[in-house]
């Protein structure tokens, strides 16, 4: 934000009585853009406040600018305090003697002096409570192969540090960062081993910290290989994004592996869900690393913290070991006053010892050429179904597989059935597609429509139908007891004679009471029975079908109370609440009479957190809020004591059950109103009226839009119009230039530009903007005038295109492609609002996974169902397009081009694509319909475009075979 020229100005124009900085010791460097301008705004400030836990990283002179900050001259100029305390000595770097501040000197006396001014307060001191830290160091050896180009570069670094004042100085810092690099590629073979053997922990959840890409990419392939769901920050993660993906982490029990970056996630983020942290690299200086541990020992860890740092012997390791306990020292004496150094104890040689036989890793292999077998084929694409297929009825063709919304509610059904395995849910699959190899499918049984009429049931259906199970013993207990043929029964889906114990195929791994049912006139067919017989087993067959429907009509009416029960899904949870032990209802009652009921609660949802906060029905703060997450989760701590009765629960689950049922995009509505409210549906309602509805069939604003609506302005309340650049100068009112030339045209007459602009308003290289008459800009968006004066707006033309940052960010939104992706993105988060699928997830996934592994990755998953060349290219180069794409709500044909957030939604590439094919189909039929409707009832225009008129001659009956065509 600093980087911004009109904000510097604004806060060197200001005085503030107080200035707050936090994280103080990013100033720690006297020649950086920040500390420059930081120091005076804090400087001219009556009180300032400098916050950091770690106030020097390494060295003392990293505290010089805090200092000068808030006591000016307190220990002298840089000079005196760089040779009082830094140890400043002179060093040649060639020919050219620099002064060298990076040492340490006279710290006792620094400590005494820091002690007036700085309040420190250790963690041990404050948070008592808080479980131990126990380091480890993890030596180990790395192959000989492994090492090969770092022992080069290590020769060569020791060759260099014999001759002193060398004037290879800048050479020496550039080869032992190039020794870092080979550090990690050396190592990482080995760390990706150690990663799998933790994961062997199925309920461990941990971090691992790294510094190089290649480390982190490394750590990534080992997780992937796992098939472990992971989160990863490292500096191209926005920090938006960062606050999800640690959610996700803290909330998700299925997430168990944090791949972190030191400096992008080494400080202000929280992952006490984990008791782990692996330091893959080590980084130079003891504060990072230690603020990097600090994730995880922090406020709400229950369980002591484990810390291992992987130490590979013969590397730059060692060394960097030696150094950051040496800094640690050095830092210990200056703020605590005693020296300290990185304890950790070493592990188990024997227990590592299978590090040594590590394979090698090499980088990503972007700049190899694929092999034939990394990339999808059309014989691949083009799979043989399943042997069972060829023994079902034949289906009807559909023209994809599952619809959107079909797939949204398949997978709402799936999460039940998973979230219970003791329901029944049915659904309408397609048998044909549904069998398809080399992946784990669940348990099917056949199953009739128990909404159709009774003189149907005996028919078998086009389309099979089936209910999904969990597992085999609860089919075997749901299953209707079909009679056996003997000691056997046989499969109707692949003939294969089963033992009569089997519950299902032995074969196909259908289920026993489906395989009999749809195929017994065929097995009978294939027994040679006579036409008796034939007639027989077909009554037989309708009291089996029967059978099965009564049967199956007990098992629906047995697991009617448990939908009803979610159906009540707030009574269900208040019992659930208050069931824990008859003393504890007891205990409840009693303190009912002191604690307050409330008959209605009133919810304020933050605007920028996940919090809602809670009011009482008058509208008075109750000075309390939650997460609806961590309701959802039972954890109530964040809720003062009176809601432990059930009448002040049901009103949070209610409101919660409420909330949940909102697309993140309804919620970001909500959230930005600021609004207090009862209920959040009826919430959205009212707010959704109060908003003004566009109608507008162009997909974004353009350039010329925004000329024309400048021109209409002026030409309405007088004025002029300039064209505004990025390279935009003050020139002279007097000058004259063409608009077609893209230059800065600050001052035009409206009327000698009138017809220049309506023939071709040339914007290409800017904004074509109007200014009243006195010569003030007015808003891009709003033609409304901003905030700059005409002096002001000459300085600096491009920055006065809006008046409000709301203004701005509306234009953006409905003029540029790439900021409405991204805003969407924030509040959605690649997750697709139809079949609820993460593609965003899904992406990182493969774009993370070697070129190896992508094809594996895609063809598990519902991608596989994208034509080939999208596939091959996902598997090359993939991007966030290939998997999820924003789409309009309200279709731009249909008015809803240039419209806000409220308007879009995210959706993976299948539903975007089925959703596109069907928009395409409905723009066809009106098309037609209106051409129907203009053209029909005019006969001449049919006769005109297929028989000359002036030639027409037919006969009686050929004028009586033409009205037929017609009709």
């Amino acid at each position: 934000m600093l980087d911004a020229e009109t904000l510097i100005d604004a806060l060197n124009n200001q005085k503030f009585k107080v200035v707050i900085v936090d994280e103080s010791h990013y100033m720690k460097s006297r020649t950086a853009t920040r500390s420059k301008i930081l120091l005076p705004v804090v400087q001219k400030a009556t009180r300032a406040i400098l916050l950091s836990g770690t106030p020097a990283l390494g060295r003392p002179e990293e505290l010089f600018m805090q200092i000068e900050a808030v006591f000016p001259q307190k220990f002298g100029t840089w000079t005196d305090y760089a040779k009082r305390y830094c140890n400043a000595h002179i060093r040649y770097f060639g020919k050219r003697p620099q002064w060298d501040c990076r040492g340490a000197s006279n710290l006792n006396e620094l400590h005494q002096l820091l002690s007036d001014i700085m309040i420190r307060r250790l963690k041990t001191e404050v948070l008592t409570q808080l479980p131990p830290k126990i380091r480890q160091r993890i030596p180990f050896d790395l192959p000989s192969a492994a090492v090969k180009d770092l022992n080069t570069s290590f020769e060569e670094w020791q060759k260099l540090m014999r001759v002193p004042n060398s004037g290879a100085m800048e050479t020496i810092m550039g080869l032992i960062t190039h020794m870092f690099k080979q550090t990690a590629i050396a190592k990482a073979g080995a760390v990706k081993d150690y990663i799998k053997m933790m994961l062997q922990n199925e309920s461990l959840k941990f971090l691992i910290f790294a510094h190089h890409l290649s480390m982190l990419q490394a750590c990534t392939e080992a997780v992937i290989e796992n098939k472990t769901r992971y989160i990863r920050i490292d500096g191209s993660v926005p920090s938006s994004e960062r606050i999800h993906l640690v959610n996700q982490f803290q909330k998700d029990p299925d997430t168990r592996v944090a791949i972190l970056s030191i400096q992008a996630a080494g400080q202000g983020l929280t992952f006490t869900a984990a008791s782990h942290v692996v330091f893959a690299e080590l980084y130079w200086d003891p504060g990072h690393i230690k603020q990097a541990e600090d994730r995880v020992h922090r406020i709400g860890q229950c369980s002591s913290v484990n810390i291992h740092y992987l130490i590979a012997n013969g590397t730059l390791d060692t060394l960097m070991w030696g150094m950051l306990n040496r800094k640690a020292q050095v830092t210990g004496s200056t703020l605590n006053g005693r020296k300290e150094k990185l304890q950790a104890e070493e592990g188990d040689k024997e227990k590592w010892d299978f590090l040594q036989f590590a394979e090698a890793w090499t980088p990503n292999d972007s700049s190899e050429e694929l092999r034939k077998e990394v990339l999808f084929t059309h014989f691949e694409k083009e799979k043989q179904h399943d042997i069972r297929s060829f023994f079902l009825p034949k289906l009807e063709k559909r023209h994809l597989e599952t619809s959107c919304d079909e797939s949204r509610i398949f997978q709402e059904k799936s999460a039940i059935v998973a979230s219970d395995s003791g329901k029944i849910v049915t659904k309408d699959i397609d048998c044909e597609s549904n069998f398809e190899p080399k992946t784990k499918r669940l348990k099917l049984i056949t199953t009739t429509d128990h909404n159709s009429e009774p003189e149907e049931k005996p028919s078998w259906p086009k389309q099979t139908k089936f209910s999904l199970m969990e597992g085999v013993p609860e089919a075997k207990s749901l299953s209707p007891t079909l009679p056996l043929h003997g000691k056997d029964w046989q499969c109707g889906f692949c003939t294969y004679i089963n033992n009569f114990a089997l519950p299902y195929c032995e074969m196909c791994e259908n289920l026993q009471s489906s395989a009999a049912i749809p195929q017994i006139d065929s097995l009978n067919i294939i027994r040679g029975k006579n036409k008796n017989e034939e007639d027989d087993s077909q009554k037989d067959t309708s009291k089996k079908v029967q059978a099965s429907f009564n049967c199956e009509k007990q098992v629906l009416e047995l697991s009617e109370p448990d939908q009803l029960t979610e159906g009540n899904e707030e009574t269900s949870e208040v019992q659930r609440e208050g069931s824990h032990t008859p003393q504890a209802d007891n205990e409840q009652f009693k303190s009912s009479d002191t604690l307050p009921v409330y008959d209605a609660l009133m919810f304020c949802a933050s605007m920028n957190t996940d919090r809602i906060h809670l009011y009482t029905k008058d509208g008075k703060q109750m000075n309390c809020n939650f997460i609806p997450l961590d309701i959802k989760l039972d954890l109530w701590d964040d809720l003062p004591a009176s809601f432990q009765l059930k009448q002040n629960r049901s009103l949070i689950l209610r409101f919660v059950r409420e909330w949940s049922n909102l697309t993140a995009m309804k919620q970001r509505i909500i959230r930005k109103s600021g609004q207090l409210f009862c209920s959040p549906v009826l919430a959205l309602e009212e707010i959704t009226k109060q908003q003004t509805k566009q109608n507008c069939t162009k997909r974004y604003i353009t350039r010329e839009d925004v000329a024309v609506a400048s021109m209409d302005k002026v030409k309405k309340d007088g004025g002029h119009v300039r064209l505004i650049t990025k390279e935009s100068r003050p020139l002279d009112p007097s000058t004259k230039e063409l608009l077609e030339d893209g230059a800065c045209v600050p001052f035009l007459n409206s009327y000698t530009t009138q017809a220049n602009l309506t023939v071709k308003p040339s914007t290409s290289k800017g904004y074509l903007q109007a200014m009243d008459n006195e010569g003030n800009p007015l808003c891009l968006h709003c033609q409304h005038p901003t905030c700059q004066t005409k002096q002001e707006c000459k300085a600096n033309a491009w920055d006065s295109r809006f008046c409000s940052l709301k203004c701005q960010d509306e234009f953006w939104i409905r003029s540029n492609n790439g900021y409405l992706r991204a805003q969407v993105f924030e509040t959605e988060h690649g997750v697709c609002q139809l079949c609820n699928v993460n593609a965003q997830e899904l992406f990182l996934r493969v774009r993370d996974a070697p070129k190896s592994h992508r094809k594996n990755l895609l063809d598990a998953t519902w991608t596989s169902k994208l034509p080939l060349e999208q596939l091959n290219e996902m598997i090359k180069n993939p991007g966030e397009g290939h998997f999820w794409q924003v789409d309009h709500i309200k279709p731009v044909y249909e008015g809803g081009g240039q419209c806000s957030l409220d308007n879009l939604q995210t959706l993976c590439t299948i539903c975007h694509k089925q959703r596109t094919a069907r928009q395409a189909k409905d723009r066809s039929q009106e098309r037609k319909k209106s051409l129907a409707s203009k053209h029909g009832s005019d006969i001449t225009r049919f006769l005109s475009h297929y028989v000359p008129v002036p030639e027409l001659s037919l006969s009686t009956s050929q004028l009586d075979l033409t009205a037929d065509i017609w009709d």
